[in-house]
């Protein structure tokens, strides 16, 4: 009779979450094997020291790992065990934007003889440019997949790219290589386009076509590219654009002067202090002393505060040596954007004053 620091079968599976089949199973393929069996009734006990082993069996086999890729980590150390545990969830998420590319694809196919819908046509460096740049204002958030996406407009006179992830709104106005065939408003996954922008930096000249469910990004000499559309709404941009109050403090500061300042700063949470011959970027608690920046501000004097992971983005994507700052007071959106150049703008929330630190 098996001692009494043995569990049966039954029981361990309950610790364990595991059924008694999936152990019998495991046990037949040498990942688990149970630290006794009976010899006259065959059945199984398992130890104690074997629950860390069983649970992590399961929860490896819950997100879809081979067994033997289980059992080589099970088997490594703990470093080691990361690096494949990581090799592995990279190579599902690979896989599975893959299949919803290829699902895009062929919904497209499935409408039939739909005819794909020319409506702009960009020079593929600069469109490949401001995907990257307005792609920083997004976020993955779970219910709201919209703000993953880039929101594309295209009128008569231009394309308007946009994205925000609620703290910041960013859109750049692209000046057409031809003129637009038609009008065409749609919001297409950003991932999609992240991954398709090395080959389209490569083609001079790329057209974009919309048919049902996505976009085409026709590359001259190379493989087109395809874009799902996503069919949540997108936020309503032009009502907060039309909303923002009236410029009070507008500064224009040397680009790289405020990114070093920014990189350099120790805190979360950065105040900038605003006055009509310097930019002052400070920690928040103004206890320690803040780098000094060269500034022309006209206006009144200021001090705002923001999410470094808000500002710096916002900062960095700026086009141009010299970065313009349009403020409305310390708890409204500000406006980046180039000092000489206006089509690549980002509005950025700041952090209230009174926000606990």
């Amino acid at each position: 009779m098996p001692n009494s620091e043995l569990m049966p079968i039954g029981v361990f599976a309950q610790r364990t979450g595991l059924t008694a089949s999936a152990l019998r199973f495991y046990a037949d393929s040498g990942l688990l094997s149970p630290a006794e069996v009976d010899p006259v009734s065959g059945y199984r006990y398992y130890c104690a020291d074997q629950v860390v082993r069983a649970t992590a069996l399961r929860r490896l086999r819950e997100i879809a790992m081979p067994l033997a890729a289980v059992e080589a980590v099970l088997d490594a150390e703990p470093h080691e065990a990361s690096r494949l545990l990581d090799e592995h969830v990279a190579k599902i998420a690979g896989d599975a934007a893959a299949a919803l590319r290829a699902a895009a694809v062929i919904k497209t196919a499935l409408v039939g003889d739909a005819p794909a819908l020319p409506f702009a046509v960009l020079k593929g460096p600069v469109l490949a440019d401001a995907v990257e740049q307005v792609l920083t204002a997004t976020a993955h958030e779970p219910g709201l997949p919209v703000l993953a996406g880039l929101h594309i407009e295209a009128s008569h006179e231009a394309v308007t790219l946009t994205a925000t992830d609620r703290y910041r709104l960013a859109t750049r106005t692209l000046v057409p290589a031809q003129p637009p065939g038609r009008t065409w408003v749609g919001t297409v996954d950003g991932d999609d386009l992240r991954a398709a922008a090395a080959e389209v930096r490569r083609s001079a000249l790329v057209r974009l076509e919309a048919v049902p469910h996505g976009m085409w990004l026709r590359l001259a000499g190379r493989e087109d590219r395809h874009c799902r559309l996503l069919s949540e709404e997108f936020p309503d941009h032009r009502a907060l654009l039309a909303s923002l109050r009236e410029v009070t403090t507008r500064t224009t500061v040397p680009k790289d002067l405020l990114l070093r300042a920014l990189e350099e700063h120790p805190g979360e949470r950065v105040a900038l202090h605003i006055t009509e011959h310097t930019v002052d970027v400070r920690p928040v608690d103004d206890e320690h002393p803040g780098i000094p920046l060269p500034a022309a501000t006209t206006g009144d004097a200021l001090r705002i505060r923001f999410e470094l992971t808000t500002l710096y983005p916002a900062v960095s994507t700026a086009i141009g040596p010299d970065v313009m700052l349009d403020l409305r007071g310390d708890d409204q959106p500000v406006t980046i954007r180039s000092a000489d150049r206006g089509d690549l703008t980002t509005l950025a929330m700041p952090v209230r004053a009174d926000h606990a630190i």
